[in-house]
């Protein structure tokens, strides 16, 4: 999978998140290209503008609309980056994303060569970029080989829109703190029940609205 970001600061994917664990293995293994291009590149004046005052007035700039490319666009009034929306996207063999910054981009841009808009949650963050990791560590965990066990993804939180059950290791008591005795029982088919009533039951407390979906 090929993944395109435009962005005002590529600087920002530089020795992050993107080169450490799953995605730096799955970027050296050949399995994710990620090309970064900076917005700025693409200004045709000799000061490189990349933003001007909105029409009809308010506060901050907007990006122009000449500046910009067809592209896949992170923004607060997108949808919301789910699971469901992350399998999608990993079935592309190539994404564009924009990484909206000011006040947003010139609405034409995105009526005319946008495909569609996301959104990482409902908060204001300073630009695009954070959202544009966030969804390209959520899509290439989905990559076939990237996490070297194909059934991984599907053994995960939000796989069937339930939350994952509890997790624990070695030892097996610590400081008074015990591991479940089920979890100790070798009784593979009880351990496989008590960890889907875990599930419901984590989701039913934590994200009620999950279960609403169903």
């Amino acid at each position: 999978m090929r993944i395109d970001v435009l962005t005002l600061f590529p600087e920002a994917f530089e020795r992050g998140p993107l080169d450490v664990s799953i995605i730096k293995r799955a970027r050296e293994d050949g399995l994710l290209d990620l090309q970064f291009h900076n917005i700025r590149e693409h200004a045709t004046d000799k000061h490189r503008s990349v933003d001007d005052y909105p029409f009809g007035g308010g506060q901050g700039m907007v990006m122009r609309v000449d500046v910009l490319d067809r592209a896949l666009y992170l923004s607060p009034q997108g949808e919301v980056l789910d699971d469901a929306l992350v399998r999608e996207l990993a079935t592309h063999g190539r994404l564009v994303l924009v990484c909206g910054r000011y006040e947003g981009v010139d609405e034409r841009f995105i009526e005319h060569r946008v495909d569609r808009e996301v959104s990482i949650g409902d908060y204001i963050l300073t630009g695009g970029e954070l959202p544009a990791m966030v969804l390209i560590d959520a899509v290439a965990r989905h990559i076939p080989g990237a996490l070297g066990d194909e059934v991984s993804p599907e053994e995960e939180s939000f796989a069937d829109g339930l939350l994952e059950h509890p997790q624990y290791t070695r030892p097996a008591e610590y400081n008074g703190w015990a591991v479940p005795e089920i979890l100790l029982s070798g009784h593979h088919a009880k351990i496989e029940k008590w960890k889907q009533e875990q599930r419901l039951q984590r989701t039913r407390e934590r994200r009620p609205d999950l279960l609403e979906r169903e």
